[in-house]
């Protein structure tokens, strides 16, 4: 095991139950200092404080589990992943069988994502000292939530900064088949967890997507950076009288295209458009009674804010300005880099340019399946905002 002595003053952090630690913390390490492992950490006075995931190769050096001394092994493994699962078990009625069961720093498990769509899982492995665990994890999912089958999507920028490659296909059970139907609030909906986005679908929009069904009712209603559609089935399902469903990717709107049909949308109230979101909101006419504006993330690192800033004002001016009189605009950032208060003030100057007056009507995030610590405010990555247009 490594021992790690923290230079003076840096233990406040840690105390306090934030789960990162980074090298530039770190007085000395002692121990097995080259080998990913499990660390205990110290204060500069020899104090035990915590105990967590070591990689050497990153510079978020240590991922804290414990501020107790348990042995970090299978049974621990066994114990937070089952605290995870009974709390989405008590919480979802059975109109309702995909959602997240672990969110990483948010249930005390840094590193690690799982996600249920009906009989399977998908995991997400970001970190070489969750990664160390794989078998005992995997092991221990297959014991409480007997499974069909337990898939891996461990790709991304993450796991290239802790010396990984992409991991992807089967860890357990059966193979998934090419697409997965699951419920969601009684909705169904076509899930590609083997080459979707993230692990398949967005399962963090699905209280803003019933929030969208209380507005949609005889409304015409834009779904921009539609991914699979899944607001638009929720707008329809509502009684919308037209919805365009626009998205930038071919295969997605081929998924939406499917996912309105296995809920009774008929064929020709379907619109669905594949395009740029910056070019269609600038040179389209068309105006809509409601806009669903989520894109994807831009600002994948601290350095791309100020650029980002940039890009989401342009897309909120320009949704603007494509609101009736009386409109309302769902608008969101999943970029964790910026902080919701710095989004609202990219809204708000967006607003200004548009020559429109808003009022906000909610705040919107994340469902409870989804929790952040309060101890780590940085994993609250998705912030939205519902604006009433009044003129």
């Amino acid at each position: 095991m490594t021992a790690l002595y923290l230079k003076k003053d840096r233990e406040r952090p840690v105390l306090r139950g934030h789960p990162w630690i980074f090298s530039g913390a770190v007085e000395r390490s002692e121990g097995d200092i080259n080998e990913v492992g499990v660390a205990d950490v110290f204060d500069y006075k020899k104090n035990w404080l915590a105990r967590g995931l070591y990689n050497p190769k990153s510079q978020l050096v240590v991922r804290l589990l414990t501020w107790k001394k348990d042995p970090i092994d299978r049974e621990f493994f066994i114990r937070q992943l089952k605290r995870a699962v009974d709390f989405r078990g008590a919480y979802f009625s059975p109109a309702t069988d995909a959602y997240r069961i672990v969110n990483g720093e948010g249930d005390f498990l840094p590193g690690l994502i799982v996600d249920r769509y009906g009989d399977y899982l998908v995991c997400q492995l970001f970190t070489a000292g969750i990664e160390l665990f794989k078998d005992d994890i995997i092991a221990a999912l297959t014991e409480l939530t007997q499974p069909s089958g337990i898939y891996e999507r461990s790709e991304g920028r993450v796991r290239r900064e802790e010396g990984l490659t992409d991991s992807v296909g089967a860890l357990a059970g059966e193979a998934p088949p090419e697409l997965i139907t699951i419920q969601e609030n009684s909705h169904k909906l076509l899930v590609d967890i083997r080459a979707g986005q993230k692990t398949g679908f967005f399962l963090d929009q699905r209280d803003n997507r019933a929030f969208l069904a209380t507005l949609a009712h005889d409304k015409s209603v834009l779904n921009c950076c539609s991914y699979t559609g899944g607001f638009s089935v929720y707008a329809f399902t509502a009684g919308a009288k037209g919805v365009v469903t626009f998205d930038s990717s071919h295969p997605a709107l081929e998924i939406a295209e499917k996912n309105l049909e296995l809920n009774g949308v008929a064929e020709t109230k379907r619109e669905l458009i594949k395009g740029d979101a910056f070019a269609y909101l600038k040179e389209s006419d068309q105006t809509f009674d409601v806009i669903v504006l989520d894109p994807p993330s831009l600002a994948h690192k601290r350095s791309d804010v100020d650029a980002a800033t940039g890009g989401y004002k342009f897309l909120n001016m320009h949704a603007l300005k494509r609101l009736n009189p009386g409109g309302t605009l769902l608008t969101f950032s999943c970029s964790q880099h910026l902080p919701a208060d710095l989004f609202q003030k990219v809204v708000f100057g967006a607003a200004v340019d548009a020559g429109r007056k808003a009022t906000i009507l909610a705040r919107l995030g994340a469902p409870p399946d989804h929790p952040v610590s309060l101890h780590h405010p940085e994993g609250e990555y998705l912030k939205g905002l519902a604006l009433r247009v009044l003129d």
